[in-house]
């Protein structure tokens, strides 16, 4: 009898699951899982098989329709992804299409929602040795936890105790109809080498090596958990909150091996993974060590990790996208998204821009382009925007991206800062005033 059982899932389970997204691929393994899900009533409605089309393969539109015939058969919901999953310099396939699936995936998973995946035992051992011979950390070496933070919501993989054979008792019990991907026996993938070539071997010698393996990656995800309770007691003394940046004077306090720690626990606050021990050291050599003259960066996994003013920042590259025209700001819009997914927000207040001046004239967006100047309340003639930004303290990044708000053609408000004189109004519930959300904020 096979130990699969919906049982083994529940208990992953929060209590006030709203969304429970499976990643379903339509193979073996997410057929397994989602038959677990789907055949318990009481969850059905609130399931929603999620098919990440990679574009990659010829095959994958009939894989779509099998997977949505499945769908239909079980009676739960289905939604179909389309992502760019081609590799970028220096990127293998593999991660380019893990990547791609995680970032489409993302923006799904709200507050009390779950994505599901359906890693096993075997792929567990697999991720384990993967790391190990790549000489990641202790962190790589935790391999795969079983709950993980995903988006808003929270990732499971409530199978990782479950061997393959398990999975194949189960489907072969209830007679499931699932996809076969012929590139999965091709070795020239490295998961695909250690799973073809590799792993039988070591198990014609070690049966159990799936069990072994797996109570290893326990016991390195225990001293992980070890480790970040330290690294959490520490972040106050070097982390700002504000803005999520590490403080370069405090991290010099710290041995380097601590301070590899403590920039490990921030990769994985801004929800990256963990950074190899080379990009560490460029982190340090190329930035942290920089001179304050120069403005020194180094790219990792999408973001831009950059110093200003003694402080760390980890910037996601899509910050930088601007609209190179303005843009209208339709004035029944009280929140409007740009390009780069940060949020400008019009909110009503006692203080701020006329509502009446708003109201009679076309709001623009745009951003600098040189020579722009503002008079403010309360001080004597125009400053010019560089210099307020240099009294702001503002990085040099930052200029180019925060929003400028344009009453026609007049320059009336940056985005979050200052309020043009002449359209500054003070009058209980006659004023907006203008948040702006930098995407940075929010998206890792």
């Amino acid at each position: 009898m096979t130990p699969l059982s919906y049982e083994l899932i529940s208990q992953y389970l929060p209590r006030n699951t709203n969304n429970i997204y499976i990643a379903y691929s339509g193979g073996i393994d997410s057929h397994v899982l989602l038959h677990l899900l789907a055949t318990h009533l009481p969850i059905k409605t609130k399931i929603i098989a999620v098919y990440v089309h990679h574009g990659l393969q010829l095959v994958a539109d009939d894989w779509c329709r099998h997977c949505q015939q499945q769908c239909a058969l079980l009676d739960v919901n289905f939604k179909a992804l389309y992502v760019d999953a081609k590799a970028l310099a220096g990127e293998s396939p593999e991660a380019a299409a893990r990547n791609a699936r995680y970032a489409v995936l993302r923006p799904l998973i709200q507050a009390d929602d779950v994505l599901v995946l359906a890693h096993h035992r075997e792929d567990q051992l697999e991720t384990l040795l993967l790391q190990l011979f790549r000489g990641s950390g202790i962190q790589g070496l935790a391999a795969m936890p079983p709950v993980l933070q995903f988006g808003l919501g929270n990732m499971l993989r409530p199978l990782l105790n479950i061997s393959k054979q398990d999975i194949h008792e189960y489907a072969n019990r209830f007679k499931l109809d699932w996809v076969e991907d012929p590139s999965n026996a091709c070795s020239d993938f490295d998961r695909n080498y250690l799973r073809n070539e590799i792993v039988p071997l070591l198990k014609l010698r070690w049966p159990s090596l799936d069990k072994t393996i797996a109570r290893t990656a326990n016991h390195c995800a225990a001293a992980l958990e070890v480790l970040d309770n330290w690294a959490i007691q520490q972040l106050p003394t070097v982390f700002d909150e504000k803005d999520h940046t590490l403080l370069i004077n405090k991290l010099h306090q710290y041995s380097s091996n601590q301070r590899n720690c403590l920039l490990r626990y921030w990769f994985k606050l801004m929800g990256l993974k963990s950074p190899s021990q080379a990009v560490l050291e460029t982190i340090t050599q190329q930035v942290i060590l920089a001179k304050l003259t120069s403005e020194p960066q180094v790219f990792v996994q999408g973001n831009y990790i950059r110093k200003y003013r003694q402080k760390l920042y980890c910037i996601a590259s899509t910050y930088f996208q601007i609209h190179s025209e303005p843009r209208v700001w339709h004035k029944q819009h009280q929140v409007m998204q740009l390009i780069n997914g940060s949020y400008l927000t019009r909110i009503t207040s006692s203080q701020g821009i006329d509502q009446k001046l708003w109201n009679s004239h076309t709001v623009y967006i745009d951003y600098r382009r040189g020579g722009e100047k503002l008079k403010l309340p309360g001080r004597q003639g125009s400053h010019c925007l560089k210099k307020l930004y240099q009294e702001a303290d503002m990085p040099p990044w930052e200029r180019n991206v925060r929003p400028l708000i344009y009453l026609d053609d007049r320059l009336v408000a940056v985005a979050g800062l200052w309020i043009a004189e002449w359209a500054w109004h003070q009058d209980s519930n006659a004023c907006y005033s203008i948040n702006w959300q930098p995407q940075s904020d929010f998206s890792h």
